[in-house]
C-alpha cells in the first residue's frame, strides 16, 4: 500500500507527538504520576505561590479541566493552596509532591534523553527551536 500521509508535517508530527506521548505516559504511570501532573507540578515547583488559573495559562488547559486535575494532585497530597491575598490562594508543593516530583523527574529526563537519541546528530541542535517554532 502506498502512504502518502507521512508527507504532511502535520500528520507526521501528530503522529510523533502521540507516539511519544503514549511511551512517556506508560512509563509515568509505573510511578503513579501523568503528564500533566509532572508539568503541574514542575510548573508549582519553579514558580512556589503561582495560582491556577497562571498554571492553566502556561500549559494552555482550560478552566474545566484544570479544577479536577488540580482537585487530583491535591488530594494525593503533591501540592497545597496557601492564601496570597483576601481572595487568591496560590499553589506550593507538599513535601510529598517534592518527592514524587523528583521521581517524575527522572523518568522525564531519562526518557528525553532517549527521546533525542532517535534524532540524527545533525538534526538535533535544530530540533527544539523548530518544534516551538510551530507551537509559539
Amino acid at each position: 500500500m502506498r502512504d502518502p500521509l507521512p508527507s504532511y508535517p502535520g500528520y507526521a508530527l501528530r503522529r510523533a507527538a502521540n507516539a511519544t506521548a503514549a511511551e512517556l505516559a506508560s512509563r509515568l504511570g509505573q510511578v503513579g504520576l501523568r503528564q500533566s501532573d509532572v508539568s503541574v507540578l514542575i510548573l508549582v515547583a519553579e514558580n512556589p505561590g503561582i495560582t491556577a488559573s497562571a498554571v492553566g495559562r502556561a500549559l494552555d488547559i482550560q478552566r474545566a479541566n484544570m479544577v479536577p486535575l488540580l482537585k487530583r494532585i491535591e488530594d494525593a497530597g503533591l501540592i497545597a493552596r496557601e492564601p496570597i491575598d483576601g481572595k487568591s490562594r496560590g499553589l506550593d508543593l507538599t513535601e510529598t509532591g517534592r518527592e514524587r516530583l523528583a521521581q517524575g523527574r527522572r523518568v522525564v529526563e531519562a526518557f528525553e534523553a532517549e527521546l533525542i537519541e532517535r534524532v540524527p546528530v545533525e538534526h538535533r541542535a535544530h530540533l527544539l527551536p523548530a518544534l516551538e517554532a510551530l507551537w509559539r
